[in-house]
């Protein structure tokens, strides 16, 4: 399929999740239908006591209607009740249907670095399912029977058909009003909650060097600042709409009151009965209800609206495509083509025309001052970034062919600043993997040279570590991460920075676990500064400003980048240097 076509289908994601709940949908609708049905039942009740029971002094037609109304009221509550749970089912399987593809955006927008995304499309799907079982959608199924309501009125007489007319148009431009002087609030406001929480994010995840360099006072004013715009805006899409909703409030009492004070004129004229004054009264007040609920609602209804259309347009970006063939197990063979890469969601270039070729079993060093795309380089690698232009090619295939979670099984990545997720170590090392062996997981640590250092662990494998591996020293979360990268016998592995954080020891381990890595056939990649973790490389790539300078065997590379500097290095130096 062509990645046209996967975007022309793209945008009906979030709509086909609602058009495969249509028969809940048409459901409530026929449950609406009765209800409002039997919501005729108490205009009819009064109008039949005042012109028949009243008139007529009857007990046991009157005890006959009571017992009729209460058992017709019995199934209004009876449908409003299964008309609920409905609504509640309808949002329940829309989480279900649309939760997976919600936090794969979300994952891979992080991964872009997408500004002013971060969680929000599942707050936004939160939204959306909390207002369909929050009952918002009884409105809009309530609402088409206004004009019923109305054409009953003008049954009883063309004037209080009229009335109830003027009533509903009235209330229809307060609730329109309401939406064109909220909107622009309500917006702002959404946005402005937005930035506070993601400056209260910041803070969380720097907490120790905000606390350390004296920085709280500080960065608490910028998040008051933040928080104050959103309450600001908040309150004043809430006076804008509290304004109109007490309007319409006042206005539906006043309209009941008036059309009730018409019906007694009729009523004085012998136009109508009575009863007649007192069911147009209820009545109309039924008909009104949605109207007036949809204004004092309507905020709830704008931002599960606005919700709405983000994971609409989320999604249609993402793309939704078929699945990509399967492609053979590769060896390891690595080719970079012209490789182009931009930061993501930004124009800036930080890469031109990167070029080179590896064997399986190989092992490159990437070196250069920094600021020169390193870490770069790694993320396009392992196919975390997509390419502006160029290829990175796997054995031949682009890496942008094969799925993130079929490519990852071949591909150990470790990333200057190792992330640890919340749970064993085990699971850790296993990258989350239910069916992972102990077997492998303990052959991971052994090639990593963490297998002794887990041990001395309070519960071994088993240790907690804690959100983002507090529990764990930077080196200890360094080595934790290698074995991870190379768990499952990964045929390309790519690591940024590996001894960043290690002591002599750890170094030596890393050294040895690289070259045992070379010598099982797996084509290693090490991004450094420090020479040592270049030792072991046989070629090296050099950048700088995001160009390539340099790549061929390390010793080559070493005396063209000293020659350049107008250095002279012996042939001794590099074999000292070459030594571990």
């Amino acid at each position: 399929m062509s990645r046209g076509l996967v975007k022309a289908a793209a945008p009906s994601k979030v709509a086909s999740a609602f058009r495969s709940c249509r028969g809940a949908f048409l459901g409530a609708a026929a449950f609406s239908f009765f209800i409002n049905v039997l919501m005729l039942t108490g205009p009819l009740f009064m109008l039949q006591i005042y012109d028949r029971v009243l008139t007529s002094r009857s007990i046991s037609t009157l005890m006959a209607l009571f017992v009729l109304v209460a058992v017709l009221f019995g199934f209004v509550g009876l449908l409003e009740f299964v008309r609920s749970r409905l609504f509640t089912r309808i949002g329940t399987r829309l989480d279900i249907l649309l939760q997976d593809a919600v936090f794969t955006s979300v994952l891979k927008h992080s991964v872009k670095r997408s500004p002013h995304v971060g969680t929000r499309p599942i707050r936004d799907l939160e939204t959306v399912r909390g207002y369909i079982t929050g009952g918002g959608p009884a409105m809009l199924f309530d609402m088409p029977w206004a004009p019923v309501y109305i054409a009953v009125n003008f049954m009883f007489h063309w004037m209080l058909g009229v009335f109830s007319v003027v009533a509903a148009i009235v209330l229809f431009i307060l609730a329109a009003m309401n939406d064109r002087m909220t909107r622009t609030a309500i917006e702002k406001g959404a946005g402005a909650a937005a930035n506070s929480m993601a400056v209260a994010e910041e803070g969380r995840r720097n907490a120790d060097a905000l606390s350390a360099l004296g920085m709280l006072g500080a960065f608490q004013m910028r998040w008051q600042t933040s928080q104050r715009a959103a309450v600001s805006e908040s309150l004043r899409a809430s006076d804008l709409g509290g304004v109109i909703s007490a309007i319409s409030k006042s206005g539906r009492l006043l309209f009941q009151s008036s059309i009730l004070a018409l019906g007694a004129a009729l009523a004085i004229a012998q136009e109508v009965t009575p009863g007649v004054m007192i069911a147009a009264s209820i009545i109309l007040s039924r008909a009104l209800a949605p109207i007036d609920q949809a204004i004092v609602q309507w905020r709830g209804f704008s931002t599960a609206r606005r919700a709405y259309r983000r994971l609409s347009s989320l999604l249609a970006q993402d793309g939704v495509g078929e699945a990509a063939m399967s492609l053979p197990a590769p060896n390891g063979d690595l080719a970079v083509e012209g490789l182009v890469i931009n930061s993501p969601g930004r124009e800036q270039i930080i890469l031109r025309n990167i070029n080179f070729a590896m064997r399986s079993g190989e092992v490159l060093g990437i070196v250069g001052p920094t600021g020169a795309g390193k870490s770069t380089l790694g993320r396009a690698l392992v196919g975390i970034w997509p390419p502006l232009r160029g290829h990175v090619r796997l054995d031949g295939a682009d890496v942008t062919q094969w799925d993130s979670d079929a490519l990852g099984k071949f591909v150990g990545y470790m990333p200057q600043d190792v992330e640890l997720l919340d749970g064993s170590v085990a699971e850790n090392i296993a990258r989350l993997d239910p069916n992972a062996r102990p077997d492998d997981v303990v052959k991971a640590a052994h090639l990593a040279n963490v297998h002794h250092m887990i041990l001395r662990l309070p519960e071994g494998y088993d240790t907690q570590i804690g959100e983002h591996g507090d529990a764990l020293s930077a080196g200890q979360r360094q080595r934790i991460g290698l074995a991870r990268a190379l768990y499952g016998d990964p045929v390309l592995i790519v690591l940024d920075e590996p001894n960043a954080n290690l002591d002599a020891e750890g170094e030596t381990a890393l050294i040895e676990t690289i070259q045992s890595t070379r010598d099982r056939g797996a084509t290693v990649v090490i991004i450094a500064h420090r020479h040592r973790a270049i030792s072991v490389t046989d070629k090296l790539l050099a950048l700088k400003d995001g160009v390539q300078i340099a790549f061929g065997l390390r010793d080559e590379v070493l005396t063209s980048m000293a020659q350049a500097r107008g250095a002279v290095v012996p042939k001794e130096k590099l074999s000292v240097v070459a030594k571990p």
